[in-house]
């Protein structure tokens, strides 16, 4: 029997940096920032084993309460400071970047615990 191989749907993330494209077709920079999302093509070369799983849980559960919990003090904080009506859709897309980045960081710091982990 031919054994499967598992796929890593992890950096199917990366898919999320042609929006980056964007920027240069409308001139709006804000389209830029998605070409970050390139850094998961990685993760179609890493097997999916259950600590890999574990950790990306505990990173996307983490990436998801610092994005909850940062959007009402941007949404009110960005009301008093900048007195805008539209401040929301700055609000969102704040929240949003610090829950992409809190998820990043954990994410890589978990990988290398567990590297080092193997490697002792």
């Amino acid at each position: 029997m031919r054994q499967k191989k598992a796929v890593n749907s992890l950096g199917f993330l990366s898919l999320l940096a042609l929006l980056g494209f964007l920027g240069w077709l409308t001139g709006e920079k804000g389209y830029f920032g998605f070409f970050g999302f390139a850094y998961y093509i990685r993760y179609f070369f890493v097997l999916p084993d259950e600590l890999f799983q574990l950790s990306v849980r505990r990173a996307a559960t983490l990436g998801f309460f610092t994005q909850v919990i940062l959007l009402v003090p941007l949404s009110y904080g960005g009301y008093w400071m900048l007195g805008e009506d539209n401040v929301l859709r700055l609000a969102l897309g704040l929240s949003f970047a610090a829950g992409i980045i809190v998820f990043s960081i954990y994410l890589t710091v978990m990988e290398l615990r567990e590297s080092a982990a193997l490697h002792d």
